[in-house]
Protein backbone atom coordinates (compact mmCIF):
# COMPACT_ATOMS: atom_id res chain seq x y z
CA UNK A 1 0.00 0.00 0.00
CA UNK A 2 1.61 3.35 -1.12
CA UNK A 3 1.43 5.31 2.47
CA UNK A 4 3.20 8.30 1.29
CA UNK A 5 -0.44 9.41 0.04
CA UNK A 6 -1.63 9.34 3.72
CA UNK A 7 1.24 10.65 5.22
CA UNK A 8 -0.59 13.51 6.11
CA UNK A 9 -3.73 12.16 7.91
CA UNK A 10 -3.27 11.05 11.66
CA UNK A 11 -6.07 8.66 10.96
CA UNK A 12 -6.00 6.09 8.84
CA UNK A 13 -8.09 2.80 8.98
CA UNK A 14 -8.11 -0.14 6.18
CA UNK A 15 -11.37 -1.25 4.17
CA UNK A 16 -11.42 -4.85 2.58
CA UNK A 17 -14.16 -4.12 -0.87
CA UNK A 18 -16.82 -6.95 -0.29
CA UNK A 19 -18.37 -8.65 -3.87
CA UNK A 20 -21.86 -7.34 -2.57
CA UNK A 21 -20.43 -3.73 -3.10
CA UNK A 22 -20.27 -3.77 -6.98
CA UNK A 23 -22.79 -2.65 -9.10
CA UNK A 24 -24.17 -3.78 -12.25
CA UNK A 25 -21.35 -1.65 -14.55
CA UNK A 26 -18.87 -4.05 -12.47
CA UNK A 27 -17.31 -1.52 -9.94
CA UNK A 28 -17.99 -0.43 -6.50
CA UNK A 29 -21.12 1.64 -6.09
CA UNK A 30 -20.82 5.18 -5.67
CA UNK A 31 -22.75 5.20 -2.52
CA UNK A 32 -20.39 2.49 -1.05
CA UNK A 33 -17.31 5.37 -1.23
CA UNK A 34 -19.12 7.56 1.38
CA UNK A 35 -19.87 4.40 3.48
CA UNK A 36 -15.70 4.22 3.63
CA UNK A 37 -15.59 8.05 4.04
CA UNK A 38 -18.39 7.13 7.26
CA UNK A 39 -16.27 4.80 9.01
CA UNK A 40 -13.00 7.11 9.01
CA UNK A 41 -15.17 9.86 10.58
CA UNK A 42 -15.75 7.66 13.27
CA UNK A 43 -12.52 6.16 13.76
CA UNK A 44 -11.50 9.93 13.80
CA UNK A 45 -14.23 10.80 16.32
CA UNK A 46 -13.28 7.97 18.60
CA UNK A 47 -9.73 9.04 18.55
CA UNK A 48 -10.71 12.26 19.55
CA UNK A 49 -13.33 11.34 22.34
CA UNK A 50 -16.35 12.66 19.95
CA UNK A 51 -18.38 9.33 19.28
CA UNK A 52 -20.65 9.58 22.21
CA UNK A 53 -22.59 12.55 22.27
CA UNK A 54 -23.22 11.56 25.73
CA UNK A 55 -19.56 12.24 26.73
CA UNK A 56 -20.19 15.93 26.44
CA UNK A 57 -23.19 16.85 27.63
CA UNK A 58 -25.63 15.23 24.61
CA UNK A 59 -23.51 17.33 22.06
CA UNK A 60 -21.67 15.42 19.26
CA UNK A 61 -21.65 15.88 15.73
CA UNK A 62 -23.95 15.97 13.09
CA UNK A 63 -22.81 15.61 9.05
CA UNK A 64 -23.70 18.76 7.45
CA UNK A 65 -22.14 18.52 4.28
CA UNK A 66 -20.28 15.70 2.10
CA UNK A 67 -18.66 15.38 -1.07
CA UNK A 68 -16.63 12.77 -2.89
CA UNK A 69 -14.39 13.07 -6.04
CA UNK A 70 -14.31 9.95 -7.80
CA UNK A 71 -10.73 9.69 -9.53
CA UNK A 72 -10.57 5.66 -10.26
CA UNK A 73 -13.47 2.83 -9.91
CA UNK A 74 -12.88 0.61 -7.45
CA UNK A 75 -13.49 -3.25 -8.15
CA UNK A 76 -13.63 -6.91 -6.07
CA UNK A 77 -11.32 -7.93 -4.35
CA UNK A 78 -9.31 -4.87 -3.14
CA UNK A 79 -7.69 -3.63 0.04
CA UNK A 80 -8.08 -0.19 0.35
CA UNK A 81 -6.96 2.78 2.97
CA UNK A 82 -8.71 5.41 4.42
CA UNK A 83 -7.33 8.53 5.82
CA UNK A 84 -9.28 10.98 7.60
CA UNK A 85 -7.89 14.98 9.07
CA UNK A 86 -9.20 18.06 9.76
CA UNK A 87 -8.58 20.86 7.51
CA UNK A 88 -10.49 23.41 9.44
CA UNK A 89 -12.00 24.51 12.64
CA UNK A 90 -14.35 26.82 13.88
CA UNK A 91 -16.19 27.32 17.40
CA UNK A 92 -18.74 25.21 15.78
CA UNK A 93 -18.23 22.97 13.65
CA UNK A 94 -14.45 21.71 11.58
CA UNK A 95 -13.87 20.31 8.17
CA UNK A 96 -12.87 17.37 7.40
CA UNK A 97 -10.72 15.72 4.75
CA UNK A 98 -10.90 12.10 3.86
CA UNK A 99 -8.98 10.14 1.18
CA UNK A 100 -9.24 6.55 -0.18
CA UNK A 101 -6.13 4.91 -1.77
CA UNK A 102 -6.36 1.56 -3.22
CA UNK A 103 -4.11 -0.89 -3.08
CA UNK A 104 -4.79 -3.22 -6.02
CA UNK A 105 -4.36 0.17 -7.78
CA UNK A 106 -1.73 2.01 -6.00
CA UNK A 107 -3.22 4.89 -6.34
CA UNK A 108 -6.07 7.64 -4.83
CA UNK A 109 -9.43 6.14 -5.81
CA UNK A 110 -11.61 9.23 -3.94
CA UNK A 111 -11.25 12.35 -2.28
CA UNK A 112 -14.16 13.28 0.13
CA UNK A 113 -14.75 16.64 2.59
CA UNK A 114 -17.01 16.70 5.38
CA UNK A 115 -18.33 19.70 7.29
CA UNK A 116 -19.31 18.59 10.82
CA UNK A 117 -20.75 21.12 13.26
CA UNK A 118 -21.61 20.59 17.23
CA UNK A 119 -25.11 19.46 17.70
CA UNK A 120 -26.83 19.12 20.98
CA UNK A 121 -28.69 15.97 21.10
CA UNK A 122 -30.76 16.52 23.78
CA UNK A 123 -32.21 19.91 22.79
CA UNK A 124 -32.05 19.45 18.98
CA UNK A 125 -29.76 23.01 18.35
CA UNK A 126 -26.94 23.79 17.41
CA UNK A 127 -24.24 23.73 20.38
CA UNK A 128 -20.61 25.40 20.71
CA UNK A 129 -17.62 22.74 19.67
CA UNK A 130 -16.51 21.45 23.54
CA UNK A 131 -13.43 22.92 24.45
CA UNK A 132 -11.75 19.32 25.17
CA UNK A 133 -12.90 18.04 21.48
CA UNK A 134 -11.29 20.95 20.66
CA UNK A 135 -8.24 20.41 22.22
CA UNK A 136 -8.10 16.66 21.09
CA UNK A 137 -8.52 18.28 17.53
CA UNK A 138 -5.37 20.32 17.66
CA UNK A 139 -3.22 17.18 19.77
CA UNK A 140 -3.98 15.13 17.22
CA UNK A 141 -3.03 17.20 14.11
CA UNK A 142 -0.17 18.50 15.68
CA UNK A 143 -1.69 22.21 15.99
CA UNK A 144 -0.97 22.65 19.66
CA UNK A 145 0.50 26.18 20.20
CA UNK A 146 0.05 27.24 16.69
CA UNK A 147 -2.01 30.54 16.52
Amino acid sequence: MPTDFLAPYPVVIPATVAWGEMDAFQHVNNIVYFRYFESARMAYFERINFADPNQHGGVGPILAYTQCRYRKALTYPDTLAIGARVSAIQADRFVMELCLVSEKLQRIAAEGTAELVAFDYRNGIKASLPAAVRSSIERLEGWEGRQ
